[in-house]
């Protein structure tokens, strides 16, 4: 699948990138992902309305060590960006465009699209149960 929802577990809610360097630093990470991916979506190569692309962190998730490691950042035209947080898009009112999105990027069936939200879910539910320590080490290397 090119497309998946990747949810944030609650404990890690507003401790991201952007809340961890300056305004600045921010501007630097996200219009440099931008320019890397010629301000094209890197999963469908679309480009959004108000803007071409939004830059999402890439996460990698350790059980044993609590760790949720920053592994890169790519850029996602807001339709992917929604279909990869389907939960904020809920609370936005915008399941279903998601949904719709998810289906045409991935070439697969509504019920095989509720399926991949429902696992989705289903591992949110297990990543909330740890407190996640965030490490953006990666960064190191755009300084």
């Amino acid at each position: 699948m090119k497309l998946i929802p990747e949810m944030i577990p609650q404990t890690s809610f507003f401790v991201n990138v952007r809340s961890m360097v300056s305004s600045a630093q921010w501007d630097i990470l996200r219009k440099g992902c931008y320019k890397n991916a010629q301000y094209k979506c890197e999963i469908c190569g679309g480009i959004g309305k108000k803007h071409p692309v939004e830059c999402h962190e890439v996460w990698q998730y350790d059980n044993d060590t609590a760790i949720q490691k920053l592994v890169r950042l790519i850029a996602l035209c807001p339709a992917c960006h929604e279909v990869v947080h389907i939960g904020l898009a809920g609370v936005r009112g915008r399941t279903q465009q998601a949904i719709s999105h998810m289906i045409k990027v991935n070439g697969i069936t509504k019920q095989q699209a509720e399926q991949l939200i429902d696992q989705s879910w289903q591992l949110w539910q297990q990543r909330n149960t740890i407190e996640w320590v965030l490490d953006i080490t990666i960064l190191e290397a755009n300084k």
